[in-house]
């Protein structure tokens, strides 16, 4: 049996490519052609409209049509389940690093006691070595 993508995987899919990602940003400044979208890239009309297809079947933008101009626009509200499914994924992240940070911080305030040690023993070897130095001295 051969089953059609849910539409969040072809959503993703979409997104996968970095071109239709940068797409997708010029896109959200607004709505324009795909001869002005094609300008920042090294590739054919054909070959963004292959883009702008993949983007489309995705929901992620449409394509209007005003006499021999087919104005591409972002659809902002397609992206709300992918964002959707993030949040889930967003928290657990935030929970991991908040969970790191705390630990190399512990690590940092572990460091610099061990630091302030170190140079406490030197000041005291200084110290001592200053006083024998002395005392050798006061003999000779």
């Amino acid at each position: 049996m051969n089953m059609a993508p849910d539409p969040l995987s072809t959503k993703f899919a979409a997104l996968a490519d970095p071109t239709r990602r940068a797409i997708l940003a010029r896109l959200a400044l607004g709505e324009t052609s795909v001869s002005k979208l094609a300008e920042p890239f090294a590739m054919s009309l054909p070959a963004v409209s292959k883009h702008l297809k993949v983007l489309e079947n995705a929901g992620l933008i449409t394509r209007g049509r005003e006499a021999q101009w087919r104005p591409a626009r972002l659809e902002p509200e397609a992206l709300m389940d992918v964002d959707s499914w993030l949040e889930q994924y967003r928290a657990l992240w935030e929970s991991r690093f908040d969970r790191l940070d705390a630990y190399l911080k512990t690590l940092q305030a572990k460091d610099k006691n061990k630091k302030k040690r170190a140079a406490a023993k030197r000041r005291r070897r200084l110290a001592a070595g200053s006083a024998l130095k002395a005392k050798e001295k006061s003999r000779g």
